[in-house]
């Protein structure tokens, strides 16, 4: 018997020493969203003639305990209207994607989470989604532009037919602390 054991320590061994595999050097680039972010923007109304509301979100982000997930999560006031998420963001080599989930707690349902696919080119993630409520589908657009690593401009559009989009909200978001 303890023979046994010690043959599948030997062959078993090697394995444990040369520990976790290697970490994708793609979620280098999501690091860029790291650390304690707010958000000041505008919501452009739906309809003519609406008046533009602001907003203001408040985003701490972090890495899982492995490594591979970007977790975030969202205090957001859209002019009183609570919005509280938690966001994944991480890369998939088995399809050689970018991901971006997120999860509601408070100001939308649970049943449906919003997941998307992102690129990142240079300072630009851009993740674009597709949203399908009372039967109708709409397609949302999310960018993301690094001015700096302190400083960062988003912008959501929708669409209809992926060809048309319409600007809802805009922002400026800024690093906190060191």
């Amino acid at each position: 018997m303890l023979a046994a054991i010690l043959s599948s320590l030997l062959v078993a061994g090697p394995v444990l020493a040369s520990g976790p595999p290697a970490r994708p050097p793609q979620l280098e680039a999501l690091d860029a969203q790291s650390g304690h972010w707010v958000y000041h923007g505008t919501i452009t109304p739906a309809r003519a003639g609406g008046k533009p509301s602001s907003f203001t979100w408040d985003e701490h982000c972090g890495w899982s305990a492995n490594r591979l997930f970007l977790t975030c999560s969202f205090d957001n006031d859209y002019a009183g209207r609570t919005v509280r998420s938690l966001v994944v963001d991480t890369w998939n080599s088995q399809d050689s994607t970018y991901w971006h989930y997120e999860m509601y707690a408070v100001g939308a349902g649970g049943a449906k989470p919003f997941a998307s696919k992102m690129t990142i080119q240079g300072d630009t993630w851009t993740e674009l989604g597709e949203n399908d409520e009372h039967g109708e589908k709409s397609y949302d657009r999310i960018t993301y532009v690094y001015a700096s690593p302190t400083r960062v401009k988003v912008k959501v559009e929708v669409s209809p037919d992926r060809e048309h989009w319409r600007t809802t909200l805009e922002a400026t978001g800024v690093k906190q602390g060191g």
